[in-house]
């Protein structure tokens, strides 16, 4: 007989038993409104692995009688797909095909471009998965004919009776405390297919009918770490750090550092820390920028674990401290006047003098030295004439920078 892992023997055949995706499955989801209707358009279902994309597309392949075949980019070919094609309307196809492509990123742009004629024939229905954001490695081609729909980790109030229904399955007469399968449930990372093969796992490995919690700990362990260094989890997690640290939440901010260096991720930490400094803190509290590179430093030189003492600090640090972007949207509004082509010639009273001739061409003569000057400022122009009296930096409404606005408005007379 042949083996069939337990996740799928508890694989659902209805979109009622689906484990999650409420925002989409739900009763007024878009995704369950539209398999009901029977008319399903070409579509792609994009989330982390284990999270019901497969079942789902079986469950459409079954309610609306089309053969579904599935195919994996990883292995297969233009020409499976045009085998595929050639099978319609004979008996193994009588109603159309779905076919379901697995990881279509793996698809190079022109197999993807060679897609476009089976899916604009109307007689094959394509649902392509994948784990990776589909508006950055799928052809845009085929992200105007598809629908996407974005599956997200299943919450463990969700998998948990999921988990006691595979430990009923798998052995009825094992006893399973609620603490495991709480354990399991929100050790998965969002994934049941993982937690179903840990209680497969435990199942069979179970002494004296009974699966312990020291069991279910082990088979689970660092299960609910979900992190790729190059897709989307990684971008995520960072930039969850970093709007933590600039909505000045230390909790969240410590949260989201603490799922990089546990997945080992030391460099980025270090260098999102030291951009926050700069362009979240910024002049609001300019030490922050050289205390964060001390203790980015600190933790370059510890390496992991100890490296999480500094980076941690750095973290709340930044979090509680003032905030200001006036410097990165001053510099961001220069950058696009000069790639608008907005630059003008130097003012000659600015240009380099300190060379034999430079008074002959004019450079330099006019210039104001601002150090002979009572409190060392002087008025005169300083941007090209194109430019004269553009403004780009705002101050912020933080103490240090208003403190300077204020000292440089009484030196130039504004107060």
């Amino acid at each position: 007989m042949k083996f069939q892992p337990l996740a799928d023997r508890i694989r659902p055949t209805t979109l009622a038993d689906v484990v999650g995706q409420p925002h989409i499955l739900g009763e007024s989801g878009l995704l369950r409104r539209i398999i009901e209707s029977g008319s399903i358009p070409n579509m792609i279902f994009y989330g982390p692995s284990g999270v019901g994309k497969t079942t789902v597309a079986s469950i459409i392949a079954g309610q609306t009688e089309r053969k579904l075949y599935r195919l994996n980019a990883t292995t297969a070919s233009i020409s499976d797909i045009r085998q595929i094609f050639d099978e319609l309307g004979t008996m193994l196809a009588p109603n159309g095909a779905l076919i379901y492509l697995d990881e279509i990123q793996y698809f190079n742009k022109k197999q993807q471009q060679s897609l476009l004629e089976f899916i604009e024939d109307g007689r094959i229905t394509l649902i392509a998965s994948t784990t990776e954001n589909p508006y950055f490695y799928v052809y845009s081609a085929i992200l105007s004919r598809c629908t996407v729909f974005e599956f997200r980790p299943v919450g463990a109030e969700e998998v948990e009776p999921a988990v006691r229904r595979a430990f009923s399955l798998a052995d009825p007469s094992l006893s399973v405390s609620d603490e495991v399968c709480a354990h399991i449930a929100s050790s998965c990372g969002g994934d049941v297919r993982k937690a179903m093969n840990a209680v497969e796992l435990l199942a069979q490995a179970a002494r004296g009918g009974t699966v312990t919690l020291a069991d279910a700990e082990q088979a689970a362990q660092r299960s609910a770490m979900r992190y790729d260094r190059d897709g989307d989890q990684h971008y995520d997690i960072l930039s969850g750090l970093q709007k933590s640290i600039r909505g000045s939440d230390p909790d969240a901010a410590v949260h989201y550092l603490a799922r990089l260096l546990e997945a080992g991720d030391l460099i980025s930490a270090c260098r999102r820390l030291l951009v926050i400094a700069a362009e979240d803190v910024g002049l609001a509290y300019p030490q922050a920028i050289s205390i964060v590179k001390a203790c980015v430093d600190t933790a370059t030189q510890l390496g992991l674990p100890e490296a999480r003492i500094p980076l941690a600090d750095a973290a709340i640090l930044l979090a509680t401290a003032p905030k200001s972007n006036s410097g990165i949207r001053a510099i961001d509004a220069a950058m696009q006047d000069v790639r608008d082509g907005k630059a003008g010639e130097v003012p000659d009273y600015l240009k380099d003098s300190h060379y034999s001739g430079a008074g002959r061409l004019g450079h330099g003569l006019a210039y104001r030295f601002p150090h002979d000057y009572p409190n060392h400022w002087v008025g005169q122009q300083y941007l090209p004439d194109t430019l004269r009296g553009t403004h780009y930096y705002d101050y912020g409404e933080n103490k240090t920078e208003q403190r300077a606005k204020a000292y440089w408005d009484a030196v130039k007379g504004r107060i």
